[in-house]
């Protein structure tokens, strides 16, 4: 299948390179790579629309230009492969795909194919998320991994301990994706879902981890506080650290009390308690 190839590059490329990304990957751009002046995008051409473009208006005075160009069909994953370095969280955790042959001296070792799908641990906030899932107990806990991309943050609750994770995802690519992942990794605790919200109905969760963007997660809140045990915990990331007091005092509406921020990259995770 023929792709379209969106490359742009920004006047200043931090933080408007990954801004741009996450609005792109939302309007349904499926691979994103980073060049040293900007950041190449792709799409399906029948999933195409130039009214896509006008995401682009919003950071229109951090962008020095960009060009469309239609890419004939390749090899997606082989290429895909030549740009997927391994992701190191300290010393705690390498996150790799499986043609990387090299000995990794990392605490825990995570498999991740990369087929396109969002939350490879290259983003910020997913290394957020991945860091603090190791200073949390999550041994015997029952987990939420909302959105889980990849899997990948569902195989690191697994890996470290966790009676059961939950890991739905809206998305049929990201679905398809995360169970390979979670084949690739040998993990039993699992249940990998196709769907939203709806998916959480009745159950209950020690720890609910939701690497979303900002306007989601507020509207989904109450949905959060219903599958939330009483002193469990919810981490939100993917958003800004300007976005904290937006979301701290949305989440509090709904019975959340804030505990702590942490940030790479003006990229910003929040961790709450449930009353």
């Amino acid at each position: 299948m023929d792709y379209i190839e969106l490359s742009i590059e920004f006047e200043t490329l931090n933080p408007w390179r990954e801004v741009t990304l996450s609005s792109l990957a939302e309007a349904g751009f499926e691979s994103f790579v980073e060049t040293a002046e900007g950041l190449d995008c792709y799409i399906t051409k029948p999933t195409y629309s130039k009214d896509m473009l006008s995401i682009l208006d919003s950071f229109k005075e951090h962008i020095k230009s960009f060009e469309v160009n239609t890419i004939k069909d390749k090899n997606w994953n082989a290429e895909w492969e030549t740009n997927f370095d391994p992701v190191f969280v300290e010393d705690k955790l390498a996150i790799v795909a499986p043609f990387h042959t090299d000995s990794y001296e990392q605490q825990l070792i995570v498999k991740i194919q990369p087929q396109m799908s969002f939350g490879t641990g290259h983003h910020q906030t997913t290394w957020l998320a991945s860091k603090k899932l190791f200073n949390l107990d999550v041994k015997g806990k029952r987990i939420l991994d909302m959105g889980t991309g990849t899997g990948v943050l569902a195989i690191i609750a697994d890996k470290l301990g966790a009676d059961y994770v939950f890991a739905p995802d809206i998305d049929e690519w990201s679905f398809n994706n995360a169970n390979e992942n979670v084949e690739l990794n040998g993990c039993s605790k699992i249940e990998v879902a196709l769907g939203g919200d709806e998916l959480l109905e009745g159950k209950q969760f020690d720890i609910i981890i939701a690497n979303i963007n900002k306007n989601i997660l507020i509207q989904h809140y109450p949905v959060y506080a219903k599958a939330l045990v009483s002193g469990g915990i919810m981490l939100n990331s993917g958003f800004f650290t300007t976005d904290k007091n937006d979301l701290v005092e949305e989440a509090e509406k709904n019975g959340f009390v804030f505990e702590s921020i942490e940030s790479k990259d003006e990229w910003a995770m929040l961790e709450f308690i449930k009353k």
